[in-house]
């Protein structure tokens, strides 16, 4: 068995001549992957009972190193990375197999399973479109003293409520980049190595591509705000508008320090990115700023679509700026991926709670974008353990959907003469508010470099051991 070895500087010089349908089918290996996850496809491998449970090792140094396993029908990966973050401990995923709804995840097919339109459209509309009436907590939502959080997922330091003066982006200003460090590596059926990867470029890549799955819906995406000036801020700006490209007209970056997001405008404005940067207009925004805050409220105001890609300990910006009045005008998809610890947070937990509140019919809010009653995740076992944001804002797991069901929805119902219940849905995925919140699961990683060993290996792109 051939093993093929992917540096840092290799994997991105891939990732880098990656053309639009290229980046196009390995979302969609990605997306299909999420889709089996979420509905229990143990044909596939990538059902949420037939993936590990990662686990994690602090050292006193603060430094955090993640063990990540994964599977498929067709691989098994495990992926290792470190990061520094002497603000609290490491999460870890819940016990898999055993679905936080209460519910025990099954194939596809077998009694129980959510296979069909009808039933998956009725669960999906219960779960998304519920803002008009009130309804009870279902009786398997969890509660911290039925299901404590392992020892090692809680932070014992009392979480910060204000907002961020420095944007939480960079320790320092411009000292160091927060990436992970680390490796995935990529075995066959047989457990035999076929990929070794530097996981420093595949994270964000992956991440990313996670989070244009609900971008590439949307239908308004004239202006993007970024938060963030590292790897996740480049990569989502590069995937975005690859993607998107004759749709954005602006993109705006905030960051703490200006010198590092002159940085990341000084990379894409390279010459070799015409490409894909487009007529698209840019700007860097910093709290160094004399008048930052009326800045990033107009900002704010303005964006269609906001990546937040920052290891922050506190929110990024007021709760204000969405939740008012003026905020809640108009549809927009928010992206957090960028804390993945209980104490960290990138959104005010009052941005979710408004996100799920569910108002009595006799309130109307006129011309106001009506809210989902629910926050997107990649996976709920891990973001009701991981995920500040959702911690924070005392999320209930009746209150999630992962984006591997809305997938499910889109892909049974394509073709067909949808519901009113699914084309709700997808009007909200289209228009509507939508809170993406993602933690990351090493699936991401094996599928997403399966395909990438795959691509290398017919460029001839890497170090490949032919009998390893």
């Amino acid at each position: 068995m051939p093993l093929t070895i992917l540096s840092g500087a290799q994997l991105r010089s891939l990732l880098l001549s990656l053309t639009h349908d290229q980046i196009v089918s390995i979302q969609q290996s990605l997306a299909n992957a999420l889709r089996d996850y979420s509905v229990g496809n143990q044909e596939s491998g990538c059902a949420a009972t037939l993936q590990p449970r990662r686990t994690a090792v602090t050292r006193k140094c603060g430094r955090t190193t993640l063990f990540m396993p994964s599977s498929t029908r067709r691989a098994i990966g495990i992926k290792v990375i470190s990061l520094e973050d002497k603000g609290g401990t490491p999460g870890c995923e819940v016990e898999s197999g055993e679905d936080l709804r209460g519910v025990k995840r099954v194939t596809a097919g077998e009694p129980g399973s959510r296979d069909s339109v009808t039933s998956v459209s009725s669960e999906m509309s219960e779960l998304s479109l519920s803002s008009q009436e009130d309804s009870t907590e279902r009786s398997s939502s969890v509660s911290s003293e039925s299901d404590p959080l392992p020892s090692a997922s809680v932070d014992s330091k009392p979480i910060e409520a204000g907002v961020s003066k420095t944007m939480g982006a960079w320790p320092g200003a411009g000292t160091r980049d927060t990436s992970p460090k680390g490796s995935i590596t990529l075995l066959d059926d047989n457990s035999l190595p076929f990929g070794l990867i530097n996981a420093e470029e595949l994270t964000p890549f992956r991440t990313a591509l996670t989070a244009t799955m609900i971008f590439n819906k949307r239908k308004r995406v004239r202006t993007v705000v970024v938060f963030g000036a590292g790897k996740q801020a480049y990569w989502h700006i590069r995937l975005a508008l690859t993607l998107r490209a004759e749709d954005i007209k602006r993109v705006i970056i905030v960051n703490r320090s200006f010198e590092r997001a002159a940085q990341l405008l000084q990379d894409i404005y390279a010459t070799e990115n015409s490409s894909w940067r487009g007529e698209v207009k840019f700007s860097a925004v910093s709290s160094e700023f004399g008048e930052y805050g009326r800045i990033l409220h107009d900002a704010i105001n303005k964006a269609d679509a906001i990546f937040c890609c920052t290891p922050s300990h506190v929110p990024l910006f007021p709760a204000e700026l969405l939740t008012s009045r003026e905020g809640r005008r108009k549809g927009r998809l928010i992206s957090a991926i960028g804390s993945y610890k209980p104490h960290m947070t990138e959104l005010h937990p009052d941005i979710l709670r408004e996100e799920v509140a569910v108002h009595p019919p006799h309130r109307h809010f006129h011309k106001h974008v009506r809210r989902s009653g629910v926050v997107v995740v990649d996976s709920l076992d891990a973001a009701m353990k991981e995920a500040g944001e959702i911690i924070q804002a005392d999320i209930k797991p009746n209150q999630v959907v992962e984006i591997g069901e809305l997938l499910m929805v889109r892909d049974a119902t394509q073709g067909s003469n949808a519901a009113d219940d699914e084309k709700h849905l997808r009007e909200w995925v289209e228009r509507g508010n939508v809170i993406f919140k993602g933690v990351g699961l090493g699936l991401m990683d094996l599928v997403t470099g399966s395909d990438l060993v795959e691509l290398a290996r017919a460029r001839k792109i890497g170090t490949t051991v032919e009998d390893f």
